[in-house]
């Protein structure tokens, strides 16, 4: 999300108040820090301030040379306060905003990462990341500056005015009745102006969009002889592009115009009704001066405050989307001190759950399932049985509805969620890799483990010849989501990664079915070595991958249709898995004819 995209918030009294929860997150120095910060503020705007009125004195003692050098002296030290308060105000304010922002992303990044799986579900990442860049950017831009320009023109447009009534009353009131006025009017009509010239972008953007489409798409345009259709319809929206921009030159003209009357024609009436007053006695040359550097400071301040007060309100509706995230309730990682058994079967008991978007529609429907220790189980079925979702309510993503998930007798409920997926590992059919090096991505299996221990687990992977054959060996970078390494190389830095981290039980979620017959031949092997004499569960695709398992169950539509080994599934006359092999095998045969005739 671009940051002008980012939603305003009314500013209102709930909303300052729910902001405020802000300040929570400071420690005290930076709350001191900050008032520093805003005193020395205060200061400049008050030197600021000073400025048109010792021109105007400088103005009147043009016949004066002690007098001219006093206001020049006045001059210098007005600047030197300005530069050392601008200094440490700018220092103060850039070290608030810092060390809030790093405490921001930090407790953001805790909160996010700690919540469970439904909340990603449920939130896109964009969203999410959004937070991390365009919400705690706008943050980040309002404590640095922001909010110091805007405190900064409330000064000089408050003691400006003061200032403008100690001058001249009747001019003072002149000046409030027109210049406040027109900018004010400026501004709405700057709006619209910005609002029509959104609109020819978005026209623009849409132009060029077709334009790609057709050329991307020629193909498929030039099949179905639908030339002047799309050259009609890139016509109409040059058309409605061609009036939508003359009309906002035509807007610009009249804003120009405007400004040429009204605004500059404003001031001028004010200089010539001041130059009446000097003429009359009724005020020195050098306060008319004065007074016209004070109204121009006071217009430019009241422009500069709409802007600031857009941004202000993005940055409150930015707060509390931030803060509501990290203020959010997290899952407890450690919550139970019931330890994990290290033996024991893994049991289903009566198991139903439905997805808390579709609580209505059962995934599991009071299934019982039990792996033996040390025994391989796997699950096959149609896309949507619920494989996927055993693997869920195992790792604790989500709890079942009804019934409970048993390791050694003990229900993995009664453990911490740390504790219970700590002697668990996933190889799934998507490895992602994060984007650091070979080494780095098999240590996230178990970080505290040594270069020796990783290197034996790539061994045992069937990694470690191939990760040799790099010149950086172990250090190579596997790029984005391990877009530099081959679909059977990244398998095996995922077994690896599980071997390091020698679970009890082995979770392989269709974990070759993307694999060429190459790659699954190598993969296999690994996964052999790294099931040995260890709990497993294998959800298969390829059901020629699982033929020695000790167990297989057929789930369709959340239950349990058929249970047995291989063999015993293979004799039943008509059975479920019989059929899904032989279509598998007439599959696997047609393409081997196709391949060698």
């Amino acid at each position: 999300m671009e940051r002008r995209d980012i939603p305003k918030q009314k500013i209102s009294k709930d909303a300052i108040r729910r902001s405020l929860r802000l300040f929570r997150l400071m420690p005290s120095s930076d709350r001191w820090m900050l008032a520093v910060g805003t005193l020395f503020l205060a200061v400049t705007a008050g030197t600021a301030l000073l400025f048109p009125d010792l021109l105007g004195r400088m103005v009147d003692a043009y016949t004066d040379v002690n007098k001219l050098q006093e206001s020049a002296m006045a001059f210098l030290y007005l600047f030197l306060a300005q530069a050392v308060f601008s200094f440490l105000r700018i220092g103060l304010y850039v070290r608030v905003a810092e060390n809030l922002t790093a405490v921001l992303r930090n407790r953001l990044y805790k909160s996010v990462l700690l919540q469970n799986m439904d909340f990603f579900h449920q939130n896109r990442t964009g969203d999410l990341l959004s937070r991390f860049t365009a919400d705690i950017g706008q943050i980040q831009d309002t404590f640095t500056s922001n909010l110091a320009m805007f405190l900064r023109q409330l000064m000089v447009i408050l003691g400006g005015i003061v200032y403008l009534f100690f001058t001249s009353n009747t001019l003072s009131l002149y000046m409030l009745g027109t210049v406040p006025v027109v900018v004010v009017i400026s501004l709405f009509f700057g709006r619209f102006i910005r609002k029509i010239g959104r609109q020819v972008q978005e026209l623009t953007g849409n132009n060029s969009v077709i334009a790609e489409e057709t050329f991307t798409g020629i193909q498929n345009v030039k099949a179905f002889t639908n030339e002047d259709y799309e050259i009609r319809r890139y016509g109409r929206d040059v058309e409605e592009l061609r009036k939508k921009s003359i009309y906002r030159g035509l807007m610009r003209g009249a804003f120009s115009s405007f400004i040429i009357v009204c605004l500059f024609g404003s001031i001028v009436w004010l200089i010539f009704l001041g130059l009446g007053m000097v003429r009359s006695g009724e005020m020195a040359l050098g306060e008319l001066i004065s007074f016209m550097f004070f109204t121009g400071f006071i217009g430019g301040s009241i422009g500069g405050m709409a802007e600031q007060f857009v941004q202000i309100q993005k940055t409150l509706g930015a707060v509390e989307r931030v803060l509501d995230l990290i203020e959010k309730p997290t899952e407890s990682l450690h919550n139970k001190d019931t330890p994990l058994p290290d033996k024991g079967d893994v049991t289903f008991e009566n198991i139903s759950f439905g997805y808390p978007g579709r609580p209505d529609y059962k995934v599991l429907d009071n299934i019982s399932i039990q792996v033996s220790e040390g025994k391989t189980l796997a699950i096959v079925g149609p896309s949507g049985a619920g494989k996927s979702t055993i693997i869920n309510l195992l790792y604790r993503f989500y709890e079942p509805d009804s019934g409970r998930i048993t390791l050694g007798e003990k229900p993995i409920s009664e453990m911490g969620l740390f504790e219970c997926r700590r002697k668990l590992a996933l190889v799934p059919q998507e490895i992602l890799l994060f984007g650091g090096s070979i080494y780095d991505n098999i240590l996230y299996g178990n970080p505290n483990a040594d270069k020796e221990s990783v290197i034996q687990a790539a061994k045992m992977a069937n990694a470690h010849d191939f990760i040799s054959t790099f010149p950086e060996g172990y250090d190579t970078i596997v790029g984005d989501r391990g877009i530099k390494l081959s679909g059977g190389q990244r398998q095996r830095i995922a077994i690896a990664r599980a071997m390091l981290r020698n679970p009890q039980l082995l979770i392989l979620d269709e974990a070759t079915s993307s694999l060429d017959t190459e790659s699954e031949q190598q993969v296999q092997s690994a996964l052999k070595t790294l099931m040995k004499g260890r709990t497993s569960i294998v959800i298969a695709h390829r059901l020629s991958t699982i033929r020695h398992a000790d167990t297989i169950v057929v789930l369709k539509q959340g239950k349990i249709i058929e249970q047995g080994s291989h063999e015993d599934l293979m004799g039943v006359e008509g059975g479920y898995y019989r059929k899904m092999v032989e279509r598998q095998q007439d599959h696997t045969d047609f393409i081997n004819h196709q391949e060698n005739p």
